[in-house]
């Protein structure tokens, strides 16, 4: 298989390469006013998510509940418990930011576009896999921000969920709705400008990933952590892929799940978001000093989900699994 180059990839590692370099500006305090821009690119990123969403196109996928129901407990049950187990087995040969960022990978709701994307390349159940990836980003809104506080809270930090969810709100879900308000207008000008509208999309992610990894940089959480936290962070995360994909494959058998259904399980059920798990962590975590670390797992499992699912994409779609 030949893998096209993905600027979104390479632009994630030189805006942490920036940070790493040039954190002043994107620090707080600094001259791009990280604290303003973040919130503004948060409710960009949403707005055009809504412009995109298409409400009717989910009607065909709805009645599958069975597949609802195996995709979400995998998103929001499997998947935190799994993050609970990788973290006692890390113990304390890891600082405790990472464990949190390991958990808040295992927190987040399923992708959208890639998940629908791979699932269509595969001949899967495309209406199933968007339906389900839309209704993941909802209900992530809710559950992982109480996962997260649940977590803190066991570590003895306690985390008020009110103001938080009260700004995923504000900040998310309200741009959401703004854009299906307006799509009547602009959803023609959107599907006819979809390349340029995906750049800004990705542009302003690579922005917030930037000004997250600032104030890191510049309190010194990297210092003494270079490798050997990569290669951490790179086996747990193959780990975790691995064990949903194969926890996923399992229940879909037992259930006698068809072959679309199968795949869109699979694909929607393994996959965590990073268009939607950075805004979300500036939200949750604020100023956490250590927010480029909590955001590592997510940065590595992105593109390594990306690679695998690519490979068996094109493989299921040349013949039957």
């Amino acid at each position: 298989m030949k893998l096209k180059f993905d600027w979104f990839l390479f632009g994630m590692a030189a805006a942490t390469a920036l940070a790493w370099l040039f954190p002043d500006p994107g620090a707080a305090g600094g001259w791009l006013h990280p604290e303003l821009l973040t919130k503004l690119g948060i409710a960009l990123i949403f707005f055009l998510h809504g412009v995109a969403l298409s409400f009717a196109s989910l009607k065909a996928g709805t009645l599958r509940w069975p597949l609802h129901v195996v995709v979400q407990t995998s998103t929001f049950l499997v998947f935190p418990l799994l993050g609970f187990a990788l973290n006692a087995l890390l113990g304390d040969h890891v600082r405790p930011a990472l464990k949190l960022g390991f958990f808040y990978l295992c927190a987040l709701p399923s992708t959208v576009s890639s998940s629908v994307a791979l699932t269509a390349a595969a001949r899967g159940n495309v209406a199933g896999a968007l339906f389900n990836a839309t209704l993941s980003s909802l209900l992530g809104v809710f559950l992982t921000p109480l996962w997260i506080a649940l977590v803190l809270k066991t570590a003895g930090h306690s985390q008020p969920l009110g103001p938080v969810i009260l700004d995923l709100v504000k900040w998310l879900v309200l741009p959401l709705v703004a854009g299906q308000l307006s799509r009547p207008l602009l959803a023609a000008w959107a599907a006819r400008n979809g390349p340029g509208v995906n750049a800004v999309d990705r542009a302003t992610i690579l922005v917030l990933v930037y000004t997250s990894f600032c104030d890191s940089s510049k309190q010194g959480v990297w210092s003494g952590h270079g490798w050997t936290t990569l290669a951490i962070v790179l086996a747990g995360a193959a780990a975790l892929f691995a064990v949903a994909m194969s926890v996923m494959r399992a229940v879909s058998g037992v259930l006698k799940f068809s072959r679309e259904d199968r795949i869109a399980a699979m694909f929607c059920g393994s996959k965590k978001t990073l268009a939607s798990g950075v805004p979300m962590a500036r939200l949750i975590f604020g100023a956490h000093p250590a927010i480029g670390l909590i955001l590592l797992p997510i940065m590595i499992y992105h593109p390594l989900q990306l690679v695998v699912c690519g490979v068996l994409a094109q493989r299921w779609g040349a013949k039957s699994v």
